[in-house]
């Protein structure tokens, strides 16, 4: 008896070795430089609690795009990585991303996700990218600045003529401290930033149907005087002229500008890294009334042919898990998730 329990335990021991779990898989998921304060901190968290595994890698911004094309390309690409929302359509149609429609479809959240991101990810009624970061202009202020120059340091500017005497006031309190903050020489930033003030104007820069500038509009010019007059005054450093966007959240952060246009990044940026700034935020305003804001962020998107695709849906998954959205709150992006997005940023 004492042997044929020996011989079964022996037999078992050996059939469970041949349907024992599969070998744990690693993915390899590359993110921009604009996304380095949360991207690893949502890869540790998911490594750490699933056996399968994300080998992230950090691109610089200018190199992500060409350097992917040509990865794509010559069959060396990431099997999935955080692109920049614009570029979705491109590589979609270019045939080098995965269609994730039915599987987009299929998760209980689908519909609570960034209805913006899903319609950038969206090529020919296919879905090739899913929202994963969100980003959007604002306007903050210093509350401890405001509160020195006799202003309420709960209520930012709500017209350009209060972002103007707010500015001066706060400027009036002298030293080094300046009224307000723009990167003169930064593109992207103000496109992200300025723009934002002539649609909440009731103006554009382009024609409806995109094929003519309209740069001569009473919206515009208005926007421009409003900067214009602020540098004549000297309510803004003389360094920003010059400024390519290094300093575009870095002078707000130095804790001595009263009010800068930026992005919502900037929250959990002032919250996780500048704990003693005292800051509000707000969108955007028009003239004499209204808001906008410019969308910005990333889609998640997949590399056709990838053999990890389980891996990447796993991490998907996770990343927008409240414990995924959280750490993406905190650490410099709005949550992409509407249904949690409260809870997220708690």
């Amino acid at each position: 008896m004492r042997n044929l329990i020996a011989k079964l335990a022996l037999a078992a021991a050996v059939l469970g070795g041949g349907l024992g779990t599969a070998a744990a898989e690693t993915a390899n998921i590359w993110v921009r430089a604009d996304g380095s304060n949360f991207m690893p901190r949502i890869v540790d968290a998911y490594n750490k609690a699933h056996t399968n595994q994300v080998k992230l890698d950090i691109i610089p911004n200018a190199e992500i795009i060409p350097k992917y094309g040509a990865a794509a390309a010559g069959g060396t690409a990431p099997d999935a990585l955080s692109l920049d929302l614009i570029y979705t359509p491109s590589f979609a149609a270019a045939g080098q991303l995965e269609d994730i429609t039915d599987w987009a479809k299929s998760l209980p959240y689908f519909a609570s996700l960034s209805p913006a991101h899903v319609k950038t990810g969206t090529y020919k009624d296919h879905i090739y990218g899913l929202p994963f970061s969100a980003d959007a202009s604002v306007l903050i202020w210093n509350k401890k600045l405001f509160k020195q120059a006799g202003l309420d340091p709960e209520k930012g500017p709500a017209n350009w003529a209060e972002i103007a005497a707010d500015a001066e006031k706060v400027n009036a309190l002298g030293g080094n401290i300046k009224g307000f903050y723009f990167s003169g020489n930064c593109g992207g930033c103000n496109i992200f930033t300025f723009t934002p003030l002539i649609w909440a104007s009731g103006g554009d820069i382009l024609s409806e149907d995109g094929s003519k500038a309209t740069l001569d509009s009473p919206q515009l010019r208005g926007a421009i005087d409003l900067y214009r007059s602020m540098v004549k005054k000297d309510l803004v450093p003389a360094g920003a002229q010059t400024d390519t966007g290094a300093n575009f959240f870095a002078a707000f952060a130095a804790g001595n500008i009263g009010i800068s246009p930026s992005g919502a990044f900037a929250i959990g940026a002032l919250n996780t890294q500048y704990p003693d700034i005292d800051y509000g935020v707000t969108f955007l305003p028009g003239k004499d009334s209204g808001w906008s804001s410019f969308a910005g962020g990333d889609n998640f998107v997949v590399t056709k042919g990838t053999t990890k695709l389980p891996v990447v849906k796993e991490f998907l998954d996770f990343a927008y898990s409240l414990e995924g959205q959280t750490i993406l709150a905190k650490y410099g992006s709005l949550p992409v998730r509407g249904d949690i997005a409260k809870d997220a940023l708690k």
